[in-house]
């Protein structure tokens, strides 16, 4: 949706396909970081972007055992907004959508759903789509996959993956919150136990961490135990655990950790997901992929207003963002290895890690993790006029 909006609104031809009807699906990430609020006051949209309903978080604290540490401190960062803010994806992707509508160039196809790739003569020339009038053929001198970590694009394009593996799979439900609960959002971590809420004003967005691959055991030990579990860690809940009634009210995200060897052929690039599933640590996966977006219409947009990019311009755009998904993913294989896998594969006590009782003695190194997540490695610019 944004590197659509950045095409359009330079006059490049953009059609973006939607495979549902609109965006309104739930548990998909709602973080949207300093360096993508960043990208939005680069546009002129900042403040009726941040007038939509959202929640500003200024700091990241973590409960390990019963000592609780503050993690991230975002408001130093050298940024235009000082913090992370909380909007539904859905929200998020309506007010992109409006805004690129206002471009004669910009489309948007709903109910879209692409089936296929048209390959001609070597060459990507365009997609095969599934719509409720029929099958759909849109030809392109550039197909774009940004359709997530499961792409059917980068599936029938036949990239070659490189998984990383993760130690882990999350359980996500919604739990309703009072005005008298915790303001902060925070992680409660004990052994073989790690419970994320974040504050969504009147509910609480949870992630349950469990083992890769125990969804079905836990499953199988029924919901009565997994309410007595989570309240457990968060005891402020008292009896809201009982509105998760059954299983439909926990959706599973599968953790995946991985990248394309290389993330283009002649007449394709994939970005985002597509290119590099993330872990939901830090919440930094959209924001990636928005990056991906900008740095992929600074350096194609130019391009494609003369022409078809070559296949070396493609690849430029994965030698700007290839430090960057590296680097990312480098601190989030190495926090799932040495922390998340040993706590819980733990029955041990825990207590609080050196690195997090120097981020408690020297609040000033608060500021790193902050950088690390709120900004990232190469933060992108806009620079198409």
């Amino acid at each position: 949706m944004m590197l659509g909006f950045l095409l359009a609104r330079i006059g490049v031809d953009v059609i973006v396909l939607e495979k549902h009807a609109d965006f309104l699906r739930d548990f998909r990430g709602d973080t949207v970081h300093p360096s993508t609020l960043d990208v939005i006051y680069e546009l002129g949209l900042l403040d009726e972007f941040l007038s939509r309903p959202h929640q500003e978080v200024r700091e990241l604290a973590g409960q390990i055992g019963d000592e609780t540490v503050t993690i991230a401190d975002f408001t130093h960062l050298p940024t235009h907004c000082r913090f992370v803010a909380l909007m539904p994806q859905w929200d998020f992707l309506n007010f992109i959508a409006e805004k690129a509508r206002a471009y004669p160039t910009f489309h948007l196809r709903t109910e879209a759903e692409v089936t296929d790739l048209i390959e001609e003569n070597g060459r990507i020339a365009g997609v095969r789509a599934r719509t409720p009038q029929g099958e759909l053929e849109i030809r392109a001198g550039l197909t774009v996959g940004a359709d997530g970590r499961h792409s059917i694009v980068r599936e029938r394009a036949k990239f070659e993956i490189m998984n990383f593996g993760a130690p882990m799979d999350v359980m996500w439900m919604r739990i309703s919150r009072k005005p008298t609960d915790p303001g902060q959002t925070f992680g409660h971590i004990e052994s073989g136990k790690i419970l994320v809420l974040l504050n969504r004003e009147d509910y609480w967005q949870c992630a349950y961490v469990i083992p890769k691959g125990k969804a079905d055991e836990i499953r199988q030990k029924g919901i009565e135990l997994f309410r007595q579990e989570v309240l457990r860690l968060q005891p402020f809940l008292g009896e809201r655990v009982n509105e998760l009634r059954d299983w439909d009210d926990v959706k599973l995200l599968t953790v995946t950790v991985d990248r394309l060897r290389k993330w283009s052929r002649p007449g394709l690039l994939c970005i985002g997901d597509s290119a590099h599933a993330m872990s939901p640590i830090g919440g930094v996966g959209i924001n990636l992929a928005i990056q991906d977006a900008v740095a992929a219409a600074n350096i194609l947009g130019p391009k494609l207003l003369r022409g078809v990019p070559s296949d070396d311009e493609l690849q430029a755009v994965q030698r700007r963002r290839m430090f960057p998904t590296r680097a990312t993913q480098g601190v989030q294989v190495f926090v799932q290895n040495n922390i998340i896998s040993r706590v819980l594969t733990t029955d041990k006590t825990l207590s609080l890690p050196w690195p997090l009782k120097l981020l408690r003695r020297f609040p000033v190194l608060r500021r790193i993790p902050a950088r690390v997540v709120g900004v990232g490695f190469r933060p992108e610019h806009v620079k198409t006029a």
